[in-house]
């Protein structure tokens, strides 16, 4: 991926999920289309997958459209950290999944 252009657009994906609530969760694409790049839910993705697991930006609350955790960051003790947060915050994920009629941000 050009890093020209992840550069020019990562601050406008940081600037949405800094946005989702506590306790909910948004899509990929959900997150591309409200930063104003449609098309490109896969950067999010890419974007996501690079930035520091103890960031201060809500990261664990973008999972895909299908409620799917992706991302696979695990703690010292092998469990999924995205899911331990969701958790943390009321976001029920059984089999790697959280139900996105409950949980989804509906902005």
């Amino acid at each position: 991926m050009a890093e020209s252009i992840v550069k020019e657009l990562a601050p406008m994906i940081f600037q949405v999920i800094a946005q989702i609530p506590y306790g909910r969760v948004a899509s990929y694409g959900q997150i591309a289309r409200l930063a104003g790049i449609p098309k490109h839910s896969r950067l999010v993705g890419y974007v996501l997958k690079h930035m520091d697991a103890d960031s201060s930006l809500p990261w664990y609350r973008v999972i895909n459209s299908q409620g799917k955790i992706s991302l696979s960051k695990l703690n010292d003790q092998g469990q999924n950290i995205q899911a331990q947060l969701l958790l943390a915050e009321g976001i029920l994920v059984i089999g790697g999944k959280v139900k996105m009629k409950k949980f989804q941000w509906n902005i």
